[in-house]
């Protein structure tokens, strides 16, 4: 029998955040750092609970040294080998031997993250470059769906392999699979099944979960027995972030917003005079092409290819990006973005953006 779900989902583009009495002077006084202990791993984490995803046109090794200045996190994208990474710690670093990094290196391992797939290959691949490299601490297990069984397992499989690295795994969009990611060894859930400004699951499979919706029941599930979770999409402007962060998310990852820059992946593209770099979702024609030799018979694309006008360095965006949410929280009387759920109140809306001037 169909079952149909009659309560209304929410996107972000459904709310506004309702402002409340205030005792901040200025945007100076807010503190946008947070501090999580895992809940497998008890690792401590301090920092600006943003993600930069992991994507080959946004999770470079060049975007990492940009964010980590701002304590932002960078999920490098799977596809470096294990000589790139030693290349990359070795120009970055004067630990030649990685046991002891020295105090002039560059690299904060709090803002690496390291990704991975499911495979045999990907778990073999991420335990030799974390064998090499044992200060990433940091594991991504990035799946568009993760739902299956075979991600479960791959889940509990890490975690018996790497029981003091801190674990994300998904993506997922409801409670049930929250908890269970969480209890097979997941320290942190990625919440998120089409949101992304490249991806087209919801049109090739007519699968998705509005994602203001999503964070409030993933966040809820989590929270309850002691995880965390990333809202993944969706965030096209800094007012999304701070509605997710109001929804109860404890992390974002975006990754449209961060395309386009100097720092990004992508080549860089002319026409009539004007820069685009190339930007495109993992699963679509372009990534399978360039990664996996094309897209195999049994499966479609789920990703598009755009020309992004091209943005220049991305420490102006993450700046302008930190300040919006900054005034977001003086706008609810927030000094902490660990408040700012607390605080939030959504009003629905049915047009909230005047547009008249685009």
């Amino acid at each position: 029998m169909v079952k149909i779900e009659e309560e209304t989902k929410l996107d972000f583009s459904d709310v506004l955040i309702k402002p409340k009495r205030s005792t901040i002077k200025s945007r100076s006084e807010v503190d946008l750092n947070r501090t999580f202990k895992t809940l497998h791993s008890k690792r401590e984490w301090t920092g600006v609970p943003i993600m930069v995803a992991n994507m080959d046109t946004t999770g470079t090794f060049e975007m990492f040294l940009e964010c980590q200045k701002h304590n932002i996190i960078t999920c490098i994208h799977k596809h470096y080998n294990e000589m790139d990474w030693i290349k990359f710690i070795n120009d970055n670093s004067n630990a030649l031997d990685f046991k002891e990094l020295s105090t002039k290196n560059e690299i904060n391992f709090d803002y690496l993250c390291i990704s991975s797939g499911s495979s045999d290959f990907d778990f073999n691949k991420t335990k030799t470059i974390l064998n090499k490299i044992p200060q990433i601490y940091m594991i991504m297990l990035d799946v568009a769906n993760g739902y299956t069984e075979h991600f479960v397992e791959c889940v509990k499989k890490f975690r018996k392999e790497f029981p003091n690295k801190v674990i994300i795994a998904g993506n997922i969009v409801t409670a049930e699979m929250t908890e269970q990611l969480l209890l097979a060894g997941a320290d942190i859930i990625k919440a998120g099944i089409g949101p992304g400004s490249v991806c087209t699951t919801r049109k090739q499979t007519g699968v998705g979960f509005p994602q203001l919706s999503a964070v409030m029941e993933c966040a809820d599930a989590a929270h309850g027995i002691g995880g965390h979770i990333i809202s993944d999409g969706g965030c096209t402007v800094p007012g999304d972030f701070s509605k997710a962060f109001g929804a109860g998310a404890d992390f974002i990852m975006a990754g449209g917003y961060f395309a386009g820059h100097t720092e990004s992946g992508g080549d860089l593209v002319e026409e009539d005079g004007k820069q685009f770099k190339l930007f495109y979702g993992m699963s679509s024609d372009t990534a399978m092409n360039k990664h996996s030799g094309g897209v195999a018979n049994y499966r479609s694309s789920e990703g598009k290819t755009v020309k992004i006008p091209y943005k220049g360095d991305v420490k102006n965006t993450l700046l302008d990006l930190l300040g919006g949410i900054r005034s977001t929280l003086t706008y609810v009387g927030a000094k902490t973005l660990k408040e700012l759920s607390k605080r939030t109140t959504f009003i629905r809306v049915n047009n909230q953006l005047n547009n008249i001037y685009k």
